[in-house]
């Protein structure tokens, strides 16, 4: 489909959001309509300025943001940016706003005409488990749909029903988000589940967005750093506008400051339905009975059954549970054995990833990158593997979430017996300078600490140390092919296929 939007239009939908400071042609300055502003048309727009030509509309955006990107992109045809700051040293028409990222999602929805309209929305956040929910709910609903539900994930984006790509970011930004849908309504989609994290909301990403329902899983601390969320009130907040910017709400109501989630509602008149492992007065009540099993009793239609699933792991009931719930304002029909019948074939890549070695050694290969999600992990490993050592191998990423490597640390203490303490998307720091963060949040003397800075080395060792007892956890890189080291995106062979591998 072509999608376009012409100079006029630009200027017309700034004016209206209070975006549009002016618009400068030719070194002169104009706010309102005038036949000085041509009629030119959009065929294209991006922030990538090695993408752009003589037909796309540019938008300077980032911390980082140099004018040079701007000069490159005029020298390839570019004849038009949008931006907070004038470069008067460039020749293309300036349409200079207020802020930018707002002004990046009222023209993306105008370009790729609203396709938000047009699709049953669901978004998920939390601290941990997003991208599993949002599998199960996207299996579900996909099932009901037949197979007309799009995906957006931190996994994988599906806008066809089916078909698989690899996702970069939780919740892309603003102008993939559109064009993403718009694909996806080209498709006859109708339903969309997608990720929404707390930096979305806190770049902007997901500005103006409302959602059909919205999902609270958990909260715990995360992405505190001076370049991500200042503070976990920060971090809090920006996790609730989701309540602000949704219809109807899934809350867990066993979680910390559940009691303020339901104070939001109140005060946005957002209707919510709640779950809980503890409490009868919750609309939803599920106790685990093993790894994969679950008791579910829906009080909303008086139903009740023993869900199975495909995935290990207790804390991923809580998961399942709020991916039925989603289902109910879809189709409050469905029955619960055939939401477990659908949900028994779901599987997540890097999730939970169970391996066996010929010794008899367990080895969950998980996205564990937080406290929460390590402590979850190694409850896990310790329920499969009561009697033996449990071997965690992790690292942080780099130059972001600066809180995850004491919180790290702070959940090896707790649970583990060998820590091996690796490389994970070091980026711009040295791999051994975040490893010594973490160690020194190794509080437990016990703890026996190892230092390998070549992951594939350090899972081997892992492997080699693990006796038939052993569990091992090979955490914070799931099913990633890459490491991010100085920029640049590394070719990995992924922990997985390390594993795989050495079970040859």
């Amino acid at each position: 489909m072509d999608y376009q939007i012409s100079l006029p239009q630009v200027q017309e939908i700034l004016l209206k959001n209070q975006l549009l400071k002016e618009i400068i042609i030719d070194g002169q300055w104009h706010y309102g309509p005038s036949d000085k502003i041509c009629a030119k048309v959009f065929h294209h727009i991006s922030y990538d300025s090695r993408e752009v030509d003589s037909n796309s509309l540019f938008f300077c955006k980032g911390l980082h943001f140099k004018e040079s990107y701007l000069a490159q992109a005029i020298s390839q045809g570019l004849g038009c940016y949008v931006s907070e700051n004038y470069y008067e040293q460039q020749t293309a028409i300036a349409v200079i706003v207020t802020d930018i990222r707002e002004s990046m999602v009222v023209l993306a929805q105008a370009f790729y005409q609203n396709p938000q309209e047009r699709l049953f929305t669901i978004a998920i956040t939390g601290t941990k488990g997003k991208t599993t929910t949002a599998y199960l709910t996207h299996q579900l609903i996909n099932q009901m749909t037949n197979h007309k539900c799009a995906l957006f994930s931190s996994e994988e984006t599906i806008l066809d029903g089916k078909t698989k790509m690899k996702s970069t970011l939780s919740t892309p930004e603003a102008l993939v988000i559109y064009h993403q849908m718009a694909q996806a309504v080209e498709n006859h989609m109708t339903h969309l589940v997608m990720e929404v994290s707390s930096q979305a909301y806190k770049t902007k990403r997901v500005f103006g967005l409302s959602f059909d329902v919205g999902l609270f899983l958990n909260i715990g601390h995360d992405h505190i750093s001076p370049i991500e969320h200042p503070t976990f009130e920060d971090y809090l907040y920006c996790k609730r506008q989701l309540i602000l910017h949704s219809k109807q709400m899934i809350l867990n109501a066993d979680i910390p400051y559940f009691d303020l989630l339901v104070d939001t509602c109140q005060q946005a008149e957002v209707e919510y339905l709640t779950f809980s492992d503890k409490s009868s007065t919750a609309d939803y009540l599920y106790k685990s009975q093993g790894q994969h099993d679950f008791y579910l009793k829906d009080y909303q239609s008086n139903q009740e059954q023993v869900i199975h699933l495909g995935l290990v792991g207790e804390f991923n009931h809580a998961n399942a549970t709020a991916a039925i719930i989603a289902t109910r304002f879809v189709d409050a029909q469905l029955p619960l054995a055939q939401a477990g019948k659908w949900l028994s074939e779901v599987s997540v890549p890097g999730r939970m990833n169970a391996f066996y070695l010929a010794n008899g050694a367990l080895v969950l290969v998980d996205y564990a990158h937080n406290y929460l999600s390590l402590k979850a992990v190694s409850h896990v490993a310790k329920q499969l593997k009561p009697e033996g050592k449990l071997i965690i191998l992790t690292g942080s990423a780099g130059g972001k979430a600066l809180s995850r490597r004491p919180d790290m640390g702070k959940a090896i203490s707790e649970e583990a017996d060998i820590a091996i303490l690796t490389m994970d998307d070091p980026n711009f720091e040295q791999v051994a300078a975040i490893n010594e963060e973490i160690a020194k949040a190794i509080t437990n003397g016990k703890v026996q600490i190892i230092f390998e800075e070549d992951r594939k080395q350090a899972i081997l060792k892992a492997l080699a140390m693990a006796d038939s007892q052993s569990a091992v956890i090979l955490a914070g890189k799931g099913s990633e092919k890459t490491i991010k080291i100085n920029g640049q995106a590394i070719p990995y062979e992924s922990d997985i296929q390390i594993v795989k591998d050495y079970l040859k």
